[in-house]
């Protein structure tokens, strides 16, 4: 099976410092990936560089037939591929419902033929304070709630594949097991994707395979249950 995101030496500079350094993965249709590693590894910078927003120096990164090294945001987005980024990613001057219907309005064809009111039920179900938010603008709802909003897209939007930057940073416990709750969900529905987290065993469990980034390389990879089961690797690359 051909992958559906497959990334080759890909090096992403700032400046005179190398973010990334020569990073390859690939990600198939239907799996879920995680890259793990401590703070500034790289992470943030693989995501940002995979959504557009930053341009790598070498290497390359393939999402379906679109070259993402040379594509812009707005047609990587338009082409399936959905980024969280850290820090939520909600457009705070509109309301949640401006936000819900963003999402809900990007592919008529990912609704299966329910209403913007139909679809919304699906998200109130697992985030029912939403509801009482509809009206408000997102920015000035707490972090959790934000998270949440942002959590909403993928439920509406189905991408054809779905980042995730640090989705559970800054949330309660309570919130970050409701999370991955929606996660495990969408993963078992059979969507692809590709998370980024510094909380190594939620991510290791969630997902099929993982690579481990360290200093912008990768240095190890492998399925997940091995590696969560390999206390050196959590204790050497994460400090876990």
């Amino acid at each position: 099976m051909s992958a559906l995101l497959s990334v080759q030496n890909l090096e992403v500079n700032y400046g005179a410092i190398k973010a990334l350094r020569g990073v390859t993965l690939n990600v198939q249709p239907g799996e879920t990936v995680a890259v793990i590693g401590a703070n500034g590894a790289g992470k943030s910078t693989l995501m940002r560089t995979l959504s557009g927003l930053l341009r790598p120096a070498a290497g390359s990164a393939q999402f379906g037939d679109m070259n993402l090294a040379q594509a812009e945001p707005h047609s990587i987005a338009r082409g399936g591929l959905l980024h969280i980024p850290e820090g939520r990613g909600t457009l705070g001057r509109l309301t949640v419902a401006e936000n819900l219907r963003i999402a809900y309005d990007r592919d008529p064809a990912a609704t299966a033929g329910q209403s913007f009111d139909q679809a919304c039920e699906r998200v109130f179900l697992r985030f029912p304070r939403l509801r009482e938010r509809l009206k408000q603008a997102a920015g000035s709802m707490s972090g959790g709630e934000q998270q949440q909003l942002a959590m909403a897209r993928p439920i509406l939007a189905k991408p054809r594949l779905l980042m995730l930057d640090e989705p559970s940073l800054g949330l309660s416990p309570m919130l970050v097991y409701t999370v991955f709750s929606v996660l495990r969900e969408l993963r078992d529905d059979g969507m692809t994707i590709l998370i980024v987290e510094q909380n190594a065993r939620a991510a290791l469990k969630l997902s099929h395979r993982a690579y481990v980034l360290k200093q912008g390389r990768m240095v190890h990879e492998g399925r997940s249950t091995d590696l969560l089961a390999d206390d050196s690797i959590l204790s050497h690359y994460l400090g876990a």
